[in-house]
This record gives structure tokens, C-alpha cells and sequence, in this order.
């Protein structure tokens, strides 16, 4: 007889063991897609295995009570992917790495803040209060001195995850910004008419609404640097549109450049209070090291380009020439 019961007991647990075993090479009910699923901050492992039974991905008996005994872990809280065909092992060794979900946020070049601003908000994921983010807050909000937030962030793409706000997303671009102006402030050329890595800052967010290529920007920044150098009004486009703010319906009107706003480099001599946009890398590169030349001028080519000239003259006929191909073009263009 106590043969018998030892035999059964052995069966027994030998049957146990085998569900264990298929236990852990069976996949979790997720179908064939990945499945996202959050963890909040305190939340212990058992807790968040029974809230995924609750929403039918696994089925939360002994078999997983046993497997926290034999391999205990401490997961983390996030946002986390899981793949298909994901086994109970995989699982927690997944919700143990902070291996969390992570998303996406551009902040482009030449965008100005309004612009950032509106982007940031328009982010679900990133939970910010809007007032957190108005303009005469915002570097105050980010442990710095109260004052205008334009330039301040470098364009750039950055990862931020689940519980992040704007306000994360913001300190790492200002750092970035912080630092490589520090740098290119550093290797400066000799004679630069900038005063401080604010004014530089300033001229390079002229530069980077001006052209779109890189190649180019070192001439117009040295366009814009003798400008200064010789007492010139900058006479830029891109800081009469600044001034307008949110009246700008694009397009500058003679009345537009007449306006007296302390950004309208058409009224003002010297470069503006503050930036206009944000510079990338290209833009405060060119500003710290301008080409050399002599061009005073530049326009339009209707290609994306500038043609450069160096007397009145010569950039009133590139002007002319402009016109005359646009005119053609729109000429072409009609039924």
C-alpha cells in the first residue's frame, strides 16, 4: 500500500512538473501582434501578472507563483512592447531590462518657439502643463534666467519614454545648445562684430532662416558680418517676419518693412535683441567661422540658392533676373 501511494505521489509530481515544464515553453495569449503594455511606477511583479490575466494575456495560476520562487526579479515601470510568441521566462526577463517603449520627438531647424511650442503640445505622450511651457516662462521652468527661450534648443530628434514631459525634452535640448555654442564660441574667428555667445547665437538663427543649405550659410553669414562690420543695416527678411509674429500671412508688404518692431533689421542697425529661430549646428558654425569675400549682397536664385554680388548694382540686376524667371515660370504655369 505505501508502495502504491509513493508510486501515485511520484506520478504526481511528475505530471506537476511537466505542466510546469510546458508552462514555461508556452507563449503568452498575445496573438500575432506585438502588445503594449504599461507598468506604473510601484508596481510589483505579481500585482501587474494579475492585471495582465485581467486582460486575458496570460493566465496567473501556481505555475507562475512557482517561477517568481525559483527566479525572483524586480521589474521595472515603463511602457513595454511585447513581442508575439513571447514565453513566461522572456516576459519578466523583459519587464526586469527597462527595455521600455521609447518615442520620437523632432524639434527642426529654423523652427521658432511659437512653433516648438505648439509641437511639444501636440505630443500626447508627453504630460506638461501648457503654462509650463509659455514664452516669458519656460527658461525659468528649466532652471535658467528668466528671458526669451528663442535659439536656446538645438534641432535635433529626441527619445523620451512614458511619464516624460516636454519640459525633459526641453532640458536635454538646451544643454546640447548650451554646449556647442560654448564651442563654437570658443573657436570663434578673430574680429567677429559679436560681443558674447548670445550675439552670435542671434546672427546664427539669421543664418539658418536665410538658406536651407549648408553650403551656402558660411557666405551668408559672411554677407551679414561685414554688414556689421561696415555700420549696414542686416536688411533681412526672416527678422521682419519675427517682428509680425502671428500677423505674418506670408507675405512682406512695404508697410512691413517700414514697421518699427526692435526685430526689423530694415529700421534697426546691429543685429536684433534676440534670435529668431533656432540654429542648427550648420548655422552656428557659419557664424563662428564666416567665409571670406566681399559680397555685400545676395538673392534669391529660384533654385533654392543665392546669387552673391558685391555692389548694388550687380544684385540689382540678379534681382531683375530673379523676377524675370519667376514671372516666366508663373507665365508657364498658367492654363
Amino acid at each position: 500500500m505505501l508502495a502504491l501511494l509513493a508510486l501515485l505521489a511520484a506520478l504526481g509530481a511528475g505530471l506537476l512538473w511537466w505542466s510546469y515544464e510546458q508552462f514555461l515553453r508556452s507563449p503568452l495569449a498575445t496573438g500575432a501582434e506585438p502588445v503594449t503594455y504599461p507598468v506604473a511606477a510601484g508596481t510589483g511583479v505579481a500585482q501587474t501578472l494579475r492585471a495582465m490575466e485581467r486582460e486575458g494575456l496570460l493566465a496567473y495560476d501556481w505555475r507562475w507563483r512557482l517561477l517568481l520562487r525559483l527566479e525572483p526579479v524586480t521589474i521595472q515601470a515603463g511602457r513595454y512592447e511585447i513581442p508575439p510568441h513571447t514565453r513566461p521566462r522572456e516576459l519578466l526577463a523583459l519587464l526586469a531590462s527597462g527595455r521600455v517603449v521609447q518615442y520620437r520627438f523632432t524639434l527642426v531647424e529654423g523652427w521658432n518657439y511659437r512653433q516648438l511650442r505648439a509641437a511639444l503640445l501636440a505630443e500626447e505622450r508627453l504630460a506638461t502643463a501648457p503654462e509650463q511651457l509659455d514664452f516669458d516662462q519656460v527658461m525659468v521652468q528649466l532652471g535658467r534666467e528668466p528671458g526669451s527661450p528663442e535659439g536656446w534648443f538645438m534641432p535635433e530628434t529626441y527619445a523620451y519614454t512614458d511619464g516624460e514631459t516636454a519640459l525633459h525634452v526641453l532640458e536635454r535640448a538646451l544643454s546640447a545648445q548650451e554646449q556647442l555654442l560654448e564651442h563654437v564660441w570658443q573657436g570663434r574667428q578673430d574680429g567677429l562684430p559679436v560681443n558674447s555667445p548670445y550675439e552670435l547665437l542671434t546672427l546664427a538663427s539669421i543664418v539658418e532662416k536665410e538658406s536651407a543649405l549648408g553650403a551656402e550659410r558660411p557666405d551668408i553669414a559672411g554677407v551679414f558680418v561685414r554688414r556689421l562690420q561696415q555700420g549696414w543695416r542686416l536688411e533681412t527678411d526672416p527678422t521682419v517676419i519675427y517682428g509680425m509674429g502671428e500677423a505674418y500671412d506670408g507675405n512682406i508688404r512695404r508697410r512691413d518693412l517700414r514697421a518699427d518692431t526692435p526685430w526689423n533689421t530694415y529700421v534697426h542697425r546691429g543685429l536684433p535683441p534676440t534670435p529668431i529661430a533656432m540654429p542648427g549646428p550648420d548655422a552656428l558654425a557659419a557664424a563662428a567661422q564666416p567665409a571670406a569675400g566681399s559680397a555685400m549682397f545676395f538673392v534669391a536664385d529660384g533654385t533654392g540658392g543665392h546669387v552673391f554680388s558685391e555692389t548694388l548694382a550687380e544684385h540689382n540686376v540678379a534681382v531683375r533676373d530673379l523676377i524675370r524667371r519667376q514671372r516666366a515660370a508663373n507665365k508657364n504655369d498658367s492654363p
